[in-house]
């Protein structure tokens, strides 16, 4: 770790993508010397994006790891320092003007206030092709890759509210939509499912399961092969687009256990800011957002965090005998394993 780290941090920021590096922005322009523990897969998941199209300031798209690295380099700029490494456990104080800490492989860093940013990962079918035809074909976010596939047939998989919302999105531009669920009845709510009925170019698909994405001549995705949950016949549709809406997972395991998760395990925070229950501690992008889980609302909330935790800096004094010191053993120990 070459990065040079202090007794004592002011802000360590948990993840990348667009909240972390825009809370990394925000705090390194107030002075705050900001930590960014911004893992291996730095950047988040628009590094697994082509084009994106809808971030204001770039008017003829940009490429989302062209973004991102954007996005670290103004942060560097002011000043913000990087671990690429991923955080292996966090613990988080109760008290008012203590530090928590950050563990990355055998360090542990203290800091007065952690922002969280670790994101949110769509859950996957699991199917073949699904990973080798991921952003060429196949996609989790109809808002963000509709406009591609003006005209052409495409297939939303799932049963959800989601399903049902990414569906009427997508009808706008696409020439027909097939939403895929295993089973004949939808759990999407009935004002969604109407909506969707209601389209003229949303069919659903049922009871079938996505056996297979296969890829076209040009080596983008070409069809999906699926499969009839009742008497195991197969059929296959030609698409450009398929777009898998069965949820998201948000990366919480981290905190599971010490702040307020919700059913799903998003970060709860306290009404319009993204403070969380334990003082000093902020949470954004979509590690607690289950609704708009966009580019620009992430890095929205990484701005606000970054405020909340600079007027908690502000307005908290160090807590001098809150703080305490790792257990020199405990370290050690922590390191032998990282290294072995």
């Amino acid at each position: 770790m070459s990065v040079e780290i202090k007794d004592i941090e002011d802000v360590v920021i948990v993840g990348s993508g667009p909240a972390g590096y825009t809370a990394a922005l925000y705090t390194s322009r107030a002075d705050l010397e900001p930590l960014v523990v911004e893992g291996f897969a730095w950047g988040g998941l628009l590094q697994q994006t082509t084009d994106v199209e809808n971030y204001p300031g770039y008017p003829e798209g940009v490429m989302g790891p062209e973004m991102m690295q954007n996005f670290r380099d103004q942060a560097e700029r002011f000043g913000t320092r990087f671990i690429t490494d991923d955080a292996t456990k966090i613990e988080l104080s109760s008290d008012e003007g203590s530090t928590h800490v950050v563990h990355v492989g055998g360090q542990e860093i203290r800091a007065r206030a952690v922002i969280l940013a670790m994101g949110a990962e769509p859950k996957k079918l699991g199917v073949p092709g699904e990973d080798e035809l991921a952003a060429r074909g196949v996609s989790y976010c109809a808002t963000c890759d509709a406009a591609f596939h003006r005209d052409a047939q495409t297939l939303v998989v799932g049963g959800g509210d989601t399903a049902m919302e990414e569906a009427t999105f997508l009808s706008k531009f696409a020439g027909k939509v097939s939403v895929v669920h295993r089973r004949p009845e939808f759990r999407a709510s009935a004002i969604m499912l109407d909506r969707a009925r209601e389209a003229k170019n949303i069919d659903l698909v049922t009871p079938y399961v996505v056996q297979s994405f296969e890829a076209g001549d040009n080596g983008s995705l070409g069809r999906v092969v699926l499969e009839n949950t009742e008497d195991g016949s197969t059929n296959e549709i030609p698409v450009t687009g398929a777009f898998v809406a069965i949820g998201h997972k948000p990366n919480s395991h981290l905190v599971e256990g010490q702040l307020e998760l919700d059913e799903e395990g998003y970060v709860l925070v306290e009404g319009r800011t993204t403070k969380t229950k334990r003082p000093g501690v902020f949470a954004a992008g979509d590690l607690t957002d289950h609704v708009y889980r966009q580019a620009v609302t992430a890095a929205g909330t990484g701005c606000m965090a970054a405020l909340d935790a600079e007027a908690y800096l502000r307005d908290t004094p160090i807590d001098a005998e809150a703080h305490w010191s790792p257990d020199p053993a405990r370290v050690e120990a922590a390191a032998e394993s990282a290294a072995g």
